[in-house]
Formats: structure tokens, sequence, C-alpha cells
């Protein structure tokens, strides 16, 4: 088992990491932000076919894997779902952070039923999951998957440059598939510039919320 998330609460329902002094997810409405960036950002669920493979740097609470299988209830489409995290929270914490998002919390209870067993291979729904504990600059290179879509989720690359590296968004690169995407909330010109040193091509989108923009990509080639 790696190294624990450290985290403190704000407003009693809000995690922020310690280590990163950074919230988990938006102030305002974590999921409406969720399906902005992530999905709307990869034009999801509407790329969705079986096999369909999404991605993610950063699992934390599962908030963006929960928003993926809500967003497949209807067409009940079967995808895979890998997430690096380097240093997962605890059920009982991620149970917590869920109660501000009933419609994310009502479907958690697969994984959440698993979570502190130490169990990372685990189905929500239509949906596959696998999450890859370590640091995503030892864990991402080793991987053999390919990602049909990427959820680039890391703590703000002003707190949490590692997880924005150019060679960690080359390595994004590598994994992607043709015509594969990638969407952040962060529009940071180094982020920027990687992805499109790692063969994507990059567009500013308007951000959710107070952020003005955040970043789509498209793989290209």
């Amino acid at each position: 088992m790696g190294q624990r998330a450290e985290l403190e609460w704000r407003d009693g329902s809000l995690p922020v990491s310690t280590r990163f002094d950074d919230p988990y997810f938006s102030i305002t409405d974590g999921l409406a932000e969720t399906r902005h960036v992530f999905l709307d950002g990869n034009d999801l669920p509407a790329r969705c076919v079986t096999g369909f493979h999404v991605a993610e740097l950063g699992f934390g609470t599962g908030l963006n894997m929960l928003a993926m299988v809500l967003a497949l209830r209807d067409s009940n489409i079967p995808i895979r779902f890998t997430s690096f995290e380097a240093f997962p929270m605890r059920g009982d914490d991620i149970a917590r952070a869920l109660e501000a998002f009933p419609e994310a919390r009502a479907v958690a209870d697969p994984f959440l039923a698993v979570w502190d067993a130490g169990i990372r291979f685990f189905t929500v729904g239509p949906v596959s999951v696998e999450v890859i504990e370590g640091d995503a600059r030892e864990t991402l290179p080793a991987w053999t998957g390919m990602a049909d879509a990427w959820f680039l989720d890391g703590f703000s690359p002003a707190k949490n440059p590692e997880l924005w590296s150019p060679d960690l968004m080359a390595e994004v690169g590598r994994h992607t598939a043709p015509g594969g995407t990638a969407a952040t909330y962060t529009a940071a010109g180094f982020v920027r510039r990687g992805l499109a040193d790692a063969g994507f091509e990059v567009t500013r989108q308007p951000g959710y919320g107070h952020k003005r923009h955040m970043t789509t990509a498209r793989k290209v080639g």
C-alpha cells in the first residue's frame, strides 16, 4: 500500500490536500465542473463504444469516474477506466466528500465497498476500473495500455508541477490512441506546450465557473 492522502476539511465538506494545499474539487460544484471539463472536453459520452478506454491522472475522490458512470447509465456501454493515483484517500474520506454530490454518491457503493481492502480493480455500472497506485512518472511509462481519452486532473500545476511536466505529457501522448483526446481544467502555458510537443493539437476553451479558460487536445496522427 502506498502513501495515503493527507487532507483537511474546509467548511466540513470540502477535502483539501495538505500536501499540495489544493482542494480536490471545485468549491462551487465539482460534478458540474467534471462534466464541463472532462466529459464535454473529450466529447463524452458521445464517443463511447464498447471497449472505449478513458485514462486519468489523479483519481482523488473518484468523482470523475462516477460522472462517467452516470453519463453511461442510459446507454450502458461497457468501457474501461484507468486512473493513476500517488496518494489514495481513505474510503471513509471519499464517502464523506461524495456526500456533497448525492447523484454520484448514489452509485459509489461498488467501489467504496472494496476500496479500504486495497482492491484496485472493480466495476461500477458499465465501467471497469483500475486504479494504479504510485508516482505517475514511474507507473505511466510502465503501463501497456492506450487511452482514447485522458482526464488530466492532478492538483494545480503551480502546486504540483511534477504531474504536468513535459516528460509526463510525453508519456500521455505515447499512451494515447490515434485521434484520442485529452482535457484539463488548466490553461497553463507550459502544460499546453507540453501537450503540443507530445503530438497533440491543443485548443484553449472556456473554463468552468470562475476559471476563464481550460484546455482540450487531440492526438494528431
